[in-house]
């Protein structure tokens, strides 16, 4: 921890950051005081592995934020929490520990979102929400992780649409600008490779639920997945502003496909996480 303020107190040296960066500290830690932990330390004692074990499921929206709004009517806080509930039970048959940063229709902060995946001390974040834009006829599933800067135009506006859960205070500054992001860039950076993976394995077995309509893995600055100290992803299942995926998406045996294509993903990523480390897999 030491380490990480030192870089941050070099970065912002001589510099009207250094004010920035207390003002931007003090609300933060105290959201999510978990945040800045050493998550290996938590998990194991020094010089052992733990294996893949904890998962954290994060609904997006709830409550007053109702996150987009299909053509149809339905919305996407409640579609996201139904897929939420059907990969958790999924995954625990396969003997994962499961964790909710919501369980029902309310509202959760994102900071406490983050708060809740660092204090469980995951091994896996997955933030699951729905898209929307002002073409009807963009469609389709794509997945996120994270990154200071987005892979295209659409991918910013999705990020700046779901970051706005947050407002433009506290946390949420850290996507929009690069001193204050150097926090959350720091934080996941040691993750990046294992997020990107998990993202490549979450949009193959999607892409064989929706394969005309895969849209592919992408990176953006969603501040959800900045605060985790763990891989992450998020994942887009479908706009609701199109209408087939609108209709596809209101069918409960789809989005039991797309949870049943997560679990796959998920549990293919556990393997490989334990696999790396010389270990067995629970979830074998």
């Amino acid at each position: 921890m030491s380490a990480l303020w030192g870089r941050l107190a070099a970065r912002a040296a001589g510099s009207t950051h250094v004010v920035l960066l207390s003002m931007l500290a003090a609300p933060f830690l105290l959201a999510a005081p978990s945040l800045l932990a050493a998550p290996s330390i938590a998990r194991a004692e020094v010089g052992t592995q733990a294996p893949f074990t904890r998962v954290v499921i994060d609904a997006g929206h709830g409550g007053k934020d109702e996150g987009a709004i299909g053509v149809n009517g339905i919305l996407e806080k409640n579609l996201v929490l139904d897929v939420s509930e059907r990969l958790t039970q999924l995954l625990q048959a396969e003997n994962l520990m499961v964790i909710l940063t919501r369980e029902k229709d309310r509202f959760v902060p994102l900071e406490v979102r983050t708060s809740r995946a660092n204090d469980a001390r995951g091994d896996l974040f997955v933030s699951i929400h729905a898209n929307a834009a002002k073409s009807r006829k963009a469609r389709g599933i794509e997945t996120y992780f994270v990154s200071l800067e987005a892979s295209d135009s659409a991918s910013s506006l999705v990020a700046e649409r779901e970051n706005q859960a947050l407002g433009r205070s506290g946390p949420a500054a850290l996507a929009q600008d690069p001193f204050l992001a150097l926090l959350g860039d720091m934080i996941s950076t040691d993750h990046m490779a294992d997020s990107n993976a998990f993202a490549k394995l979450a949009q193959a077995e999607l892409a064989q639920v929706v394969e005309e309509s895969s849209r592919g893995v992408k990176q953006a600055p969603f501040v959800v997945l900045m605060g985790v100290q763990m891989p992450a992803a998020l994942i887009e299942i479908g706009f609701l502003s199109n209408k087939e995926d609108a209709s596809s998406l209101r069918n409960k045996a789809h989005r039991q496909e797309i949870a049943e294509a997560l679990a796959r993903a998920v549990v293919a990523f556990g393997k490989r996480y334990d696999a790396r480390r010389g270990l067995d897999s629970l979830a074998d």
